[in-house]
């Protein structure tokens, strides 16, 4: 359950700012590393800061903010985040030291976070970009939840639940919908989005 956006609105900001979120297994972060190779897409991407341990090449500070749950729970304490969620066992959440400055600054940001979050941090970004991912198929979202091989099969059958929960919220409050079915067609969409709204 995510919590603890912060009351009021924030500044209008000069940059854009996109929220992209989508089940595990629809590909996120493939989409959005490839999309920002683009040296034509002016666009941040924002690291979230988490308590889970990294996984095989991850590196602290480019992956993730990987943090001690002490450390996490300080920043909550000192009002760190405009969001932050407890997600299969961790913490994870959006720092504002990674987002606020650059838009105050005109640069536009990416954020991937989840559903939860991206409602959570629309309510102080109402005029966020939020895209959802997905594929076609919950069965394609647990082909390559497995192939991963990094859950067990009771995470494995709450992943699948959470997606099934994060595709209706998805449907209905997110603006723009990629179906990451074909690798190439789903980046080239996202960056149409971006580039639209940027130069909007």
């Amino acid at each position: 359950m995510s919590n603890s956006a912060p009351e009021g609105k924030s500044s209008l900001p000069v940059g854009k700012l996109f929220i992209l979120s989508g089940p595990s297994g629809s590909g996120k972060s493939t989409v959005i590393a490839q999309a920002l190779a683009d040296p034509s897409l002016p666009v941040r991407l924002a690291i979230s800061a988490t308590t889970r341990p990294p996984r095989p090449k991850e590196i602290d500070g480019q992956h993730y903010h990987f943090w001690t749950p002490e450390q996490f729970e300080n920043g909550i304490r000192a009002g760190q985040f405009l969001e932050w969620a407890d997600v299969y066992g961790h913490r994870y959440g959006t720092l504002k030291s990674e987002v606020e400055p650059f838009l105050q600054k005109g640069q536009s940001v990416l954020l991937e976070v989840d559903v939860q979050g991206g409602m959570q941090i629309s309510k102080v970004h109402p005029e966020a970009v939020l895209v959802f991912i997905q594929t076609s198929s919950l069965e394609e979202y647990e082909k390559r939840l497995r192939s991963r091989r990094t859950d067990n099969e009771a995470s494995m059958q709450k992943r699948l639940a959470s997606a099934r929960q994060e595709l209706q919220t998805g449907a209905k409050h997110y603006q723009h919908h990629i179906v990451n079915d074909d690798l190439n067609q789903a980046v080239a969409k996202l960056k149409e989005i971006m580039h639209s709204h940027i130069g909007a």
